[in-house]
């Protein structure tokens, strides 16, 4: 019969690469890992992972048997949570990948108010800037930014985030306010380099994209608020990024007569297990931590 340990052991190795990274995970001597590894093994009666000196990877059997295998932990964990939930609590673990500045400023703090309220949910969150695959991935969850266009996700949208144009005062007085989006192009930009035509603007005649001369690219919105509260151009970013320096007048906004194009803030899920009962709480306790509109959307204003 197969064992359930040995089914988590196999897909956390699988997913984090090695077996001294499942070790960890799982929290077991690296040897118990391999012991029930060899057990699943031999169970199947076929080789799921290939082991070398340098590397680790998995068979054609063990690819094959892989999204079985998480499909196999994760109902088993929702089911529990669903029992708990009956009883008022809930519990299990609980796994997130979310970027890394929205993660430091903005769901740590959250995500404090979830653990109280919910203190048997055993939350592990991965800070990454990089395209995350909640599918494949072996997250619970994915916070994103922007649009979802995976057909094997589900999206649920938490907040909203005004974008706005800002920069310091000192680059202002030095090279003068741009009233326009076509006096856009003439001044110096610190542009997001993870997206071309980043800079968006709702006209009368439809969206037109700007695209100043780059002072700096940056694929991190808090090196690119650095640039600019330092003076080195002009940047277009989401309120939460920029809302504390520019209430305090660090940044100042810039009027151009028209809108920025605005973000957006979900959760997404793998659509093949749907919202747990721990995915809808986390969601609600966001939304009810950010607000609506969001606080950083009221505090820029």
């Amino acid at each position: 019969m197969i064992k359930f340990d040995g089914i988590a052991a196999f897909v956390a190795t699988a997913e984090a690469g090695s077996i001294s990274a499942a070790s960890r995970r799982l929290g077991l001597a690296k040897s118990v890992v391999s012991e029930r590894l060899a057990e699943l093994e031999r169970i199947l009666g076929t080789k799921l992972i290939q082991r070398t000196t340098r590397k680790l990877s998995l068979t054609e059997n063990g690819q094959t048997f892989l999204p079985r295998a998480q499909r196999i932990l994760r109902e088993a964990d929702e089911a529990a949570a669903e029992l708990a939930a009956r009883s008022g609590k809930l519990a299990g673990p609980l796994r997130l990948s979310a970027p890394v500045s929205f993660g430091i400023l903005h769901l740590a703090p959250a995500l404090t108010k979830f653990i109280q309220e919910h203190p048997q949910i055993e939350v592990s969150v991965e800070l990454d800037d990089r395209f995350v695959d909640a599918a494949a991935g072996g997250f619970d969850a994915v916070l994103r930014h922007g649009a979802i266009g995976d057909s094997r996700l589900i999206a649920r949208r938490l907040a909203t985030s005004r974008r706005l144009l800002v920069a310091s005062p000192a680059y202002l007085e030095r090279e003068g306010h741009p009233a326009s989006i076509d006096e856009l192009q003439h001044h110096c930009g610190i542009l997001y380099s993870m997206r071309e035509g980043d800079w968006r603007f709702s006209t009368e005649h439809g969206w037109q994209v700007v695209r100043p001369k780059a002072a700096l690219r940056a694929n991190n919105g808090l090196v690119m608020r650095e640039a600019a509260m330092a003076g080195l151009g002009i940047t277009l970013l989401p309120t939460f990024f920029i809302h504390e320096a520019v209430k305090s007048g660090v940044l100042v906004p810039i009027d151009v007569g028209a809108r920025a194009e605005g973000a957006e803030l979900f959760i997404t899920y793998p659509r093949d297990h749907g919202a747990s009962a721990k995915i809808r709480a986390l969601a609600d306790s966001l939304q009810r931590s950010f607000g609506n509109p969001p606080y950083w959307d009221r505090l820029a204003s």
